[in-house]
C-alpha cells in the first residue's frame, strides 16, 4: 500500500556519529491522520537541508509537512546508545522527549537519553 513507506520510516537517522536532526509532523491535507517522524544525517550542513529533502518525498505520498524543531543526535551503535540534545537555529528546539519516544520504537534495545545541553 502507499501508506507502508511512511509507516515504517518513523526514523531515518545515520547509523553512527553526531549529526543534526529534525522532528517533522506529517498530516493529510484537510486535517486527516498525522504522525511525527525523525530525520537526521551527517550529510546536512544545516537543519533546513534535511527538511528540503524530506518535504518533497512526503508530499509525493500525500502528506503536508511541518518542521517542529531540531537538534542533534549522537548515535553510538557499538554501545547501543543515542543522545538527543541541542537545537536548530532556524527551526528552534524540537521536543526531544517526543524524539526519544519515536526512536525507542525502532531502537528497542538501546539506551536513549535527551537533554537541553548545547553540546
Amino acid at each position: 500500500t502507499a501508506a507502508a513507506p511512511w509507516r515504517r520510516a518513523g526514523r531515518e537517522i545515520d547509523p553512527e556519529g553526531t549529526f543534526k536532526y529534525i522532528l517533522v509532523r506529517l498530516q493529510r491535507p484537510g486535517g486527516g491522520e498525522q504522525r511525527d517522524i525523525v530525520r537526521g544525517t551527517k550529510a546536512a550542513e544545516f537543519h533546513n537541508h534535511i527538511f528540503e529533502k524530506v518535504n518533497p518525498e512526503m508530499e509525493k505520498l500525500g502528506y503536508e509537512c511541518k518542521c517542529l524543531g531540531g537538534g542533534k543526535i549522537e548515535h553510538n551503535s557499538k554501545d547501543k546508545k543515542i543522545r538527543v540534545f541541542g537545537l536548530s537555529t532556524g527551526y528552534g528546539k524540537a521536543d526531544h522527549s517526543v524524539t526519544v519516544e519515536i526512536l525507542k520504537k525502532e531502537y528497542t534495545d538501546y539506551e536513549i537519553t535527551w537533554s537541553d545541553d548545547k553540546k
